[in-house]
């Protein structure tokens, strides 16, 4: 079929509609059946790979994976650069880079004040603690900002979807201190593959791709009449470190891991040798002009 009989088609579907419907969902939808359509025709693409394909999306969607399709074909890594345009057009540039939240949130975290620890002790690894501050774009310490932090265990799975782990473990939600300081104290994460025999890892293989991710620790950082960001750290050394197959990594979210011992760990109720991570979050105030930071999706809930 040429365009033109394409498009022919595409207006007996279009003016089917027996209602007015939602504007903006027409437009979304008819965009994307038309081109699909184009695809199909100049790509050949024949019934039994059609029903091959839309087989495969149910199945990612009954397995839960489709959040990690999401990620993995860049999606979520191109929403974050769309967000950053708009910012950057608005005037806002620099701070601490957004990343990708991932699927596997959990809402209703424990709220600590100031200092959290996220591990129940039985976790192995090198313990960590990771400080800092959250700032405004003025370097003003914003005290009672919200810094919520999630990270997998040994083995690269995450509590409530991992049921073998404790509730809530490797998660805490932090209020800052009246000088905008955080800290919380961990286990230093692993890096970690998409199910091996999952929807993910099938369309990866058939892409010629791998499906790893580097050692990284989860943050949502809010405070009232800012802009939430969504962002996440990785641990430096990480062979995947710059070969995230969700694309996540970034400049600027590298810090160095330092290593400590001896007083330095009173503080957060570590004897002996520890990790350390200094890092600090910067947020900036909320502007009209601009489309919001705060990403209304379906999250777990625990």
């Amino acid at each position: 079929m040429n365009r033109q009989a394409i498009d022919a088609l595409l207006n007996k579907i279009n003016d089917s509609a027996t209602s007015e419907g939602n504007p903006r969902t027409k437009e979304i939808v008819n965009r994307i059946v038309r081109d699909l359509f184009y695809t199909i025709e100049e790509l050949d693409v024949q019934p039994d790979e059609f029903w091959t394909a839309l087989n495969y999306l149910g199945d990612a969607g009954k397995s839960g994976e489709l959040g990690l399709l999401a990620a993995g074909l860049g999606f979520e890594h191109f929403l974050d650069l769309r967000l950053d345009e708009a910012e950057a057009k608005a005037g806002i540039e620099g701070g601490t880079p957004r990343t990708i939240e991932g699927p596997l949130y959990v809402t209703g975290a424990p709220v600590s004040d100031g200092h959290a620890r996220l591990d129940d002790g039985t976790d192995p690894g090198q313990t960590l603690v990771m400080r800092g501050r959250v700032v405004g774009e003025d370097g003003k310490p914003l005290a009672n900002a919200l810094v919520e932090v999630w990270h997998a265990n040994h083995l690269g799975n995450y509590s409530y979807f991992d049921k073998s782990q404790p509730a809530f473990n490797l998660r805490r939600s932090i209020r800052t201190d009246a000088s905008g300081n955080y800290s919380f104290r961990s286990v230093v994460p692993v890096g970690y593959s998409v199910p091996p025999q999952g929807q993910t890892q099938l369309l990866l293989d058939q892409l010629g791709r791998h499906g790893h991710r580097p050692a990284h620790i989860h943050f949502f950082v809010s405070a009232p009449g800012f802009r939430k960001l969504t962002t996440q750290i990785n641990i430096d050394g990480d062979p995947y470190l710059w070969d995230d197959f969700a694309f996540a990594t970034r400049d600027g979210l590298v810090p160095a891991v330092k290593q400590a011992e001896g007083a330095q760990g009173k503080p957060y109720g570590v004897e002996g040798n520890f990790a350390l991570i200094d890092f600090d979050f910067t947020l900036f105030k909320e502007r009209d002009n601009l489309p919001g930071a705060e990403v209304e999706r379906l999250r777990a809930e625990a």
